[in-house]
């Protein structure tokens, strides 16, 4: 009898969906793996979650996009954004709904929550390992996540397995198939994305440079300290297509100045690569950067919600993730290896020699 099951929270439906039907064509059945539940919001701000089939005995995966703030609802007479706070409530609540019955609880959240909060300065809050101690205690036997700001945040949990994959292999294959890349340059924005700036560019054999960013330390804006100066080290960057990558645009404001300073630098097409495109400020910035010229493209996935209406410019590619989520969930309900999951260099080299 199969036990697979998947819990897709509402905000997550549309890729829940995406899962289920490629789970069937991977493991060639009609199944339908969603269980059903209801998620109700009161007028108060309170909230309840109901599962609506048996779960006794599944292997249960429960699918969250704690980034999702497209879903609203009446608080008090007026509209309430849900926060990723509540988001992430709700995946609580789902495993106290299950009352321990579940053969097994893995977690995937594919925006980890609370990322940017995972490691404490003087008397800060540890947001991120403490959502992780929460669902251990709670009885989550897997957790697994996309392009983790800090992996080692996982120290936090050492007995729960914690599964951090990145969708770089997928976000280059449509990089690859859709663009005519020529004298490629790999760039980071900051010193914090040179890792993965290496990545791609030794997949690409491509050089690398990168942006330091020079930051005023006596003032905080939004929370962080504001950039003064980008500054550039690397290779010339004159008549090259470069390709800029990092795992999240917040605002964007930081990846836009380093576009318009590659530009500057005579850079030819320049293409921006991130896992989360979170758009906090909106898109105006991007529409004028764009019109401008200072960027061609930018590839970002469908990991976490994103606007329908930005999909529609033209300077905009979503790469789909729901095979990576697909293969991944088979994989761990088969007790399968996923070290062929995390790699897939072949493929991507493949591409390239065919290109």
């Amino acid at each position: 009898m199969n036990n697979l099951k998947l819990i897709v929270l509402k905000n997550m439906e549309g890729m829940g969906q995406k899962v289920n039907y490629k789970l069937q064509k991977l493991r060639h059945e009609e199944t339908n793996y969603l269980l059903p539940i209801t998620e109700t919001r009161f007028s108060n701000g309170e909230g309840k979650v109901t599962i609506a089939d048996e779960a006794r005995d599944k292997d249960i995966y429960i699918l969250s996009d704690v980034g999702n703030y497209g879903m609203t609802y009446k608080m008090h007479g007026f509209t309430h954004h849900i926060s990723p706070d509540e988001h992430f409530q709700d995946i609580k609540r789902i495993i106290s709904a299950l009352s321990g019955s579940a053969e097994k609880i893995t977690v995937l959240m594919p925006l980890l929550y609370q990322s940017r909060q995972h490691k404490r300065k003087n008397f800060e809050s540890l947001d991120c390992a403490m959502a992780l101690q929460d669902l251990e205690r709670l009885g989550v036997n897997h957790l697994i996540t996309f392009d983790a700001h800090d992996p080692s945040v996982a120290n936090a949990i050492p007995n729960l397995p914690f599964e951090n994959f990145y969708p770089t292999n997928s976000i280059l294959k449509d990089l690859l198939t859709n663009e005519k890349l020529h004298d490629l340059l790999v760039i980071s924005p900051d010193m914090g994305a040179t890792e993965r700036a290496k990545y791609y560019a030794e997949m690409l054999d491509s050089d690398i440079g990168v942006f330091y960013k020079r930051r005023d330390l006596t003032k905080v804006i939004n929370g962080k300290n504001p950039i003064v100066e980008h500054t550039y080290m690397g290779p010339s960057v004159t008549g090259k297509d470069i390709l800029v990558v990092d795992d999240m645009i917040a605002s964007g404001t930081s990846m836009l100045e380093v576009g318009e300073k590659l530009k500057d630098k005579g850079a030819n097409n320049i293409y921006f690569t991130t896992t989360f495109a979170l758009f906090t400020e909106g898109i105006d910035e991007f529409n004028k950067a764009y019109q401008n010229e200072y960027f061609t493209k930018l590839y970002t996935t469908n990991l976490s919600y994103i606007k329908e209406e930005y999909k529609d410019n033209p300077w905009f590619h979503t790469v789909d993730c729901s095979s990576n989520i697909s293969e991944i969930i088979n994989a761990l309900h088969n007790k399968e290896s996923l070290r062929p999951l995390q790699n897939g260099k072949e493929k991507i080299l493949a591409l390239i020699k065919n290109k």
